[in-house]
């Protein structure tokens, strides 16, 4: 599972702290996520993300930078999507969700969370 953010947000966070507890929990069945900051600002960003892991208690998802705010070409990132979560099995898609400013929340991190039972085997 991938998490693509342009921005590192308290939601953000509660949706990133759910899935660290989800890889910890399901580590036996090689479940494995990882968090891409896109930045035009790559060098301020590595501080950043490293100081919101710290912050957050993140241990199991890694936090990692992308040097451009598109994202990578190959991903298909919406340009209106502050958040992007896609969840694969093999090379197989089982869920994408896309967040634009201000849609990520609660129930919507829910529904997220729930669908990581679609990638487990």
């Amino acid at each position: 599972m991938n998490v693509f953010t342009r921005s590192l947000t308290d939601d953000l966070a509660s949706l990133v702290k759910q899935i660290d507890t989800q890889v910890s929990e399901n580590a036996s069945q090689r479940m494995r996520g990882f968090v891409v900051l896109l930045t035009d600002d790559p060098d301020a960003a590595e501080a950043e993300a490293k100081a919101f892991a710290a912050k957050h208690g993140i241990k199991n998802v890694p936090l990692t930078i992308f040097d451009g705010i598109a994202g990578p070409p190959n991903y298909r990132i919406a340009r209106d999507a502050e958040v992007t979560v896609n969840m694969w099995v093999g090379l197989k898609a089982k869920a994408n969700h896309a967040f634009a400013k201000g849609e990520l929340n609660n129930d919507e991190i829910a529904k997220v969370v729930a669908d990581t039972a679609k990638i487990l085997n």
